[in-house]
């Protein structure tokens, strides 16, 4: 039995074995390597969705984990999460992440971690998430996003359309599409370097060809597109 077996039952993901497979495959990297850090922690999960990652969070030890998530219509979907201690340590804000994180910031609200995951790739501002994440005083930062494969440190502009639940949110009134900005690797570290993070990144490459299913976007050839997915940890150097 995988760890998201629980998931088949619920309306989302009914019926879709190969989503919930891919979900199982992800948690070998954006979870299981970082127990050891997740285990008593509390844990930030921004762009929370439908719970899913910060429901393996504290299923991996945190003590604690917050979400923040603007659409609640996602938020709801955790409803038909199992009942339970684990289910206990989670709780979520229904809010922008840029209006939230200035505010915990006022509170002197620490993290020893913060999840980010498929979020960096639907922002802008991805400096200023990042110096906001860091007034939170985290030991680890998690970061799973689409990378521009370009060498040189660069943010691809791109639009999303803002109708899609897996895409940026409106932030306007009616906007339709709104820009959203695809960081390179070497941007990455730039940003997480001037902030005194040090960045580690996970070698996707190390899972054999024939586990890769549904997983696709991780091993992008280059030459054919200019972005691919990836993860990363940022620590206090």
């Amino acid at each position: 039995m995988s760890f998201f077996d629980f998931l088949k039952s619920t309306t989302r993901y009914a019926g879709s074995k190969s989503a919930v497979g891919r979900l199982d495959l992800r948690r070998e990297f954006l979870v299981s390597p970082y127990q050891t850090e997740i285990n008593g922690a509390r844990i930030l999960d921004l762009a929370s969705h439908d719970g899913r990652w910060s429901y393996a969070l504290a299923a991996a030890g945190a003590r604690e984990v917050v979400g923040i998530e603007a659409r609640p219509e996602l938020i709801a979907q955790f409803d038909e999460y199992p009942h339970g201690e684990v289910r206990d340590r989670i709780s979520f804000i229904e809010a922008d992440v840029f209006d939230e994180l200035p505010a915990m910031v006022d509170r002197g609200e620490k993290f020893e971690v913060v999840a980010i995951y498929g979020l960096y790739y639907h922002i802008m501002d991805h400096y200023r998430l990042l110096k906001l994440v860091s007034q939170l005083k985290p030991k680890l930062v998690i970061i799973d996003s689409e990378f521009a494969t370009y060498k040189q440190p660069m943010i691809k502009l791109m639009y999303e359309d803002t109708g899609k639940f897996l895409n940026t949110i409106a932030h306007v009134d009616g906007q339709q599409r709104a820009p959203i900005g695809i960081p390179s690797h070497a941007a990455m570290e730039m940003m997480a370097g001037s902030l005194g993070y040090t960045v580690e990144w996970a070698n996707w490459y190390d899972v054999p060809p024939e586990k890769r299913k549904g997983l696709g976007e991780y091993y992008r050839d280059p030459k054919e597109v200019d972005r691919r997915r990836g993860t990363c940890a940022l620590r206090p150097a």
